[in-house]
């Protein structure tokens, strides 16, 4: 399988901690020049492309909120002026996801995930496949959830997104075939990053104790699932779900 990535160009959204971070670096690593877009946290977002930079990748930071149309419009410009027009679209950002009963629940807070899972993705597909169909090549990988599967309690707002996004998947990578453009979706299970320092232990050791390989993942097999996904290897793969998760959605 052909995953060498050199010449290709890389956006990761969400990409200044967590899964964003290690699938920008595994891309670079791969050879992709790659954009690092954050919202919040330029220090963070600088110190990855400092990671990529320091093993001999190429890199940028890029800061943009990915639900804001003229900021996804900049940003897409900015990398094509630096590197050219882009070949793999990680839509990986996202946002709080609290867990709320349904008594408690408002359409507000399905929103604020339809924000992430659904306008994102669109704005910024819109913004990239232009140059995709023109040269008849483009990966456009979303970073999904195993929870669609599993239907996690007091957690529908969240869940209902990521089913929404799933059907963007599935929609898109069938408009798209014609032009050799694949869409695909990576499920992670529960991946600890820096957004679950606070989680107990015991409530980690409990989800693992039910998981069939009887562990929890790490970022980087999720960011080498995505690699593959990019790769020309996977270039007749497409509208797919890839669960990262060690089985937990086989039940």
């Amino acid at each position: 399988m052909n995953s060498d990535l050199s010449e290709r160009v890389a956006l990761v959204t969400g990409a200044s901690r967590g899964l964003g971070a290690a699938i920008a670096v595994e891309l670079a690593r791969r050879g992709a020049r790659v954009a690092v877009n954050y919202f919040g946290s330029a220090d963070k977002a600088g110190r990855v492309v400092e990671e990529i930079r320091e093993a001999g990748g190429e890199a940028v930071a890029l800061g943009a909120d990915v639900r804001d149309e003229a900021q996804v419009a900049r940003m897409v410009a900015e990398v094509e002026k630096r590197y050219g027009p882009i070949d793999i679209l990680v839509l990986n950002a996202t946002g709080p996801q609290p867990m709320i009963k349904l008594e408690d629940l408002t359409w507000k807070h399905c929103l604020d995930q339809l924000e992430f899972f659904v306008k994102s993705p669109v704005l910024l597909v819109k913004a990239v496949v232009g140059q995709m169909k023109k040269r008849r090549h483009g990966r456009i990988i979303n970073i999904g959830s195993e929870v669609f599967d599993r239907g996690v309690p007091e957690f529908s707002n969240y869940v209902s997104a990521k089913g929404a996004q799933m059907g963007l998947t599935r929609s898109w990578a069938m408009e798209l075939a014609p032009w050799q453009i694949t869409v695909n979706t990576i499920a992670p299970g529960w991946i600890p990053t820096e957004r679950h320092a606070g989680d107990s232990q015991e409530s980690k050791d409990a989800y693992a104790a039910a998981v069939p390989m009887k562990r929890m993942g790490v970022a980087r097999e999720v960011a080498e699932a995505v690699a593959y996904l990019a790769s020309d290897g996977a270039g007749f793969v497409t509208g797919q779900k890839l669960a990262v998760n060690g089985g937990n959605s086989l039940g």
